[in-house]
């Protein structure tokens, strides 16, 4: 990475090793340890989805994203272990990626970013249990640590996307809604760093 003088910008010259140092960061404010080949996976994620064509898939209306649901069926409906995994993978992948990078985004949608945690993190947890005999253990322990600590990943992923992001009065409300669904520490940080200090919403008794 170096800077264009005069401009601001940082020219990224190696997109993984950047996503590396940028997701230890976030890990280290985030309080949170991942094994190293958590982290690995984490970071050949981020640089594959960097391409849209990795992201998003082809359809007769141009680059789309299927529904988590539609991906969850196509999980259980496979026709080989493999298949499930494959479906499996990339909707915990997808879940991860959208919840972390894009969840101001969700809350013009049908569905919003605890839903994604919920579908990604058992996912990955399904995943788990599928390698946790043979050869695989070792990426059962991946599943099992991403799963685990999904939340905390969301918002490891978050302050990375939030890097250079101005926030406005309507989003510190989407902050805050955010941290009342998930519980996200990253959310209830940054509330208090734009000075304010998240607290849960009384109920009325009748």
């Amino acid at each position: 990475m170096q800077p264009n003088a005069g401009s601001g910008v940082v020219m990224v010259t190696n997109l993984m090793e950047f996503f590396r140092g940028a997701l230890r960061s976030a890990l280290a404010d985030q309080r949170v340890a991942v094994d190293e080949q958590t982290e690995h996976y984490v970071v050949n994620m981020l640089t594959s989805f960097a391409r849209a064509e990795r992201l998003y898939e082809s359809t007769p209306d141009g680059l789309r994203l299927k529904p988590l649901a539609q991906m969850l069926f196509e999980a259980l409906d496979a026709a080989t272990a493999a298949e499930r995994e494959s479906a499996l993978r990339r909707l915990g992948d997808i879940s991860l990626f959208m919840a972390g990078v894009f969840a101001r985004g969700f809350a013009r949608r049908l569905v919003d970013v605890d839903y994604h945690v919920a579908m990604g993190g058992r996912a990955y947890d399904a995943l788990a249990s599928s390698h946790e005999r043979g050869r695989r253990r070792a990426l059962a322990q991946v599943f099992a640590e991403l799963a685990a600590k999904f939340q905390p990943l969301v918002d490891a992923l978050g302050e990375i996307g939030d890097a250079a992001y101005i926030y406005t009065q309507r989003d510190i409300l989407r902050l805050y809604e955010i941290w009342l669904k998930t519980g996200s520490a990253r959310a209830c940080r940054v509330l208090r760093r734009l000075g304010i200090e998240a607290a849960p919403v009384a109920m009325r008794t009748h």
